[in-house]
């Protein structure tokens, strides 16, 4: 049985699978099977940014706000942590893209930290005032 990938998307890679375990190259819907395998790297990527995004935020509120800290933001920050070295380690091509994608990220978590602590946005540094190593390590603002 034959399905089309707009009718029955999960038939549609299951048929996909075995036919490339069959080696039938010619029968695979090389077009769509090449949209699906770029859009799986693209998801790892927004992962990697949302991960990004939530650390730099709570971090923020953790040095603009001490004595607000809470167990979740702890909780964020260390769960967030460990996403992005697992994702990393799953995908360590994504290592080199972590410095171009901070800054791209640092915008709009500035903004949530802002809504988020209630403080005026020009509290916080319009660059991130994080390291790569700081956001992804074990360093926490004092």
């Amino acid at each position: 049985m034959t399905t089309t990938y707009d009718t029955d998307f999960y038939a549609w890679t299951q048929q996909q699978a075995e036919l490339l375990r069959q080696g039938a190259l010619s029968a695979i819907d090389r077009e769509h099977l090449a949209e699906e395998i770029e859009s799986m790297g693209k998801s790892e990527r927004r992962a990697l940014e949302s991960y990004l995004a939530v650390v730099i935020m709570h971090l923020l509120k953790w040095q603009y706000q001490p004595r607000l800290r809470s167990g979740s933001w702890r909780q964020s920050i260390r769960n967030g942590r460990y996403r992005i070295a697992r994702l990393l380690k799953e995908n360590p091509s994504l290592k080199q893209r972590v410095v171009e994608i901070v800054p791209d990220e640092y915008g709009m978590a500035r903004e949530n930290a802002a809504d988020e602590t209630g403080l005026p946005l020009a509290t916080f540094p319009e660059a991130c005032p994080f390291t790569v190593e700081q956001i992804t390590g074990d360093w926490w603002p004092e």
